[in-house]
């Protein structure tokens, strides 16, 4: 009976050694894991400085008129996006991340941009290769950005092309309120279409006052020069 006794005993004892042998097998599989999602995340984070730095100069060349330029720093980014897909592909906690989306929203906003302003072609979220809700906020960005060009445009009287990017700015308004769904879904979309229509109606009046002004002023010279003759 007491060998029987002793050997229930060794038995529970080795079970036992074995689930701890295990748990330690397991500790090390985490944060073997742990630390190469660190590492990643790591990566990531620089990355994305990298990518919204590139971009925020790309956006600068665009408003000081410098194409040239902008297109050298957007192929730069191009570069550095893909580089941030890169590290972060194969977990979705990265890619979802904030801020990886917020570097790929950056990138958005500067490709929208300049071909808004340099009248190209308009990339979809496919060519850009960004999640739908992230290329409708840097869309949203864009045509808040347009504001700044449509100002320094009436400045020297080019209120034609400004018209056209007010057009361009009415466009994507217009497309962002008929994306109607829930916040989850969209990245909360609905802050960013209301800033656009803000930024739109004082963008419109600023335009037509520099019109107006426009007007007058040849008005003006027309009577000056009725004067003169």
């Amino acid at each position: 009976m007491c060998k029987t006794k002793y050997k229930d005993m060794n038995l529970r004892q080795d079970h036992q050694n074995n689930q701890f042998s295990r748990l330690a097998l397991i500790g090390n599989q985490i944060r073997k894991a742990l630390f190469k999602k660190n590492t990643a995340r790591d990566k990531a984070l620089s990355e994305s400085r990298a990518l919204i730095r590139l971009c925020a100069n790309t956006i600068r060349s665009i408003h000081r008129g410098d194409m040239k330029e902008a297109k050298l720093l957007l192929a730069e980014a191009t570069e550095s996006a893909d580089q941030l897909r890169m590290v972060v592909s194969g977990d979705p906690d990265l890619y979802f991340a904030g801020y990886t989306q917020d570097g790929l929203k950056e990138f958005v906003e500067a490709n929208v941009l300049l071909s808004l302003v340099s009248d190209g072609e308009l990339p979809g979220p496919d060519e850009l290769q960004v999640e739908v809700s992230t290329y409708l906020k840097g869309l949203s960005e864009a045509a808040t950005e347009l504001r700044r060009t449509i100002l320094d445009i009436i400045r020297i009287d080019h209120s034609e092309e400004a018209e056209r990017l007010l057009e361009a700015m009415d466009e994507i308004y217009s497309l962002l309120v008929t994306i109607d769904f829930p916040d989850a879904i969209t990245g909360g979309l609905r802050r960013n279409t209301d800033v656009v229509r803000s930024v739109r109606e004082r963008t419109r009046g600023d335009l037509t006052m520099s019109v107006r002004q426009q007007r007058l002023e040849k008005a003006l010279n027309s009577v000056e020069k009725l004067r003169g003759s």
